[in-house]
């Protein structure tokens, strides 16, 4: 359920582009509808992840200014940035500290080899950089209305795909543990 809330603004954000082919109206909606996401997740939780406050930010600062210069091409920026802060973080973590991202979100779950954690950890970062890079490459080289389709499912599909990637390899590494 918590993946579909997350979701909910880009799917406001879809919908609302599909139903006026606008992407100046379509990201004045996203805009209040990311604050009332964070809001309710902070009334609800008392906490609001990183990523929720990084989205935010990028969707008021990036909307705001596609809003008021009435220009699309900055809305279109901000899955590249989110995914390149995403892709420096967790290269970073890499070098700080003892475990990388991945491992210090998935470490009590599972017990793997460091170099497993190390490769995962790599993976993402490529993960991020590819899903960045085909961002800029679809928002500026097809029409806005192809950019809009594949923000909301080219990107999670490509996420999904990475998804079960990592579980198919996740699971050869576990089979061998036993």
């Amino acid at each position: 359920m918590k993946i579909l809330f997350d979701f909910l603004p880009i799917v406001i954000f879809f919908v609302v582009y599909k139903m006026t082919g606008n992407i100046i109206i379509a990201t004045a909606i996203l805009i209040p509808a990311t604050i009332i996401q964070v809001g309710f997740t902070w009334f609800k939780n008392r906490t609001i992840e990183k990523m929720h406050l990084v989205s935010l930010a990028l969707v008021v600062l990036l909307g705001g200014a596609t809003v008021l210069l009435g220009d699309g091409d900055f809305i279109k920026w901000k899955p590249t940035i989110v995914n390149g802060l995403f892709a420096i973080a967790f290269l970073g973590s890499q070098f700080i500290g003892d475990k990388n991202i991945i491992q210090r979100m998935m470490g009590d779950k599972l017990d793997l080899p460091f170099k497993v954690w190390r490769t995962l950890n790599l993976a993402w970062v490529g993960f991020f950089i590819v899903s960045g890079v085909t961002n800029l490459y679809v928002a500026f080289s097809y029409s806005e209305e192809i950019w809009v389709d594949f923000k909301l499912f080219g990107l999670l599909g490509m996420t999904i795909v990475f998804i079960i990637l990592q579980g198919i390899y996740l699971s050869s590494h576990l089979q061998n543990k036993e």
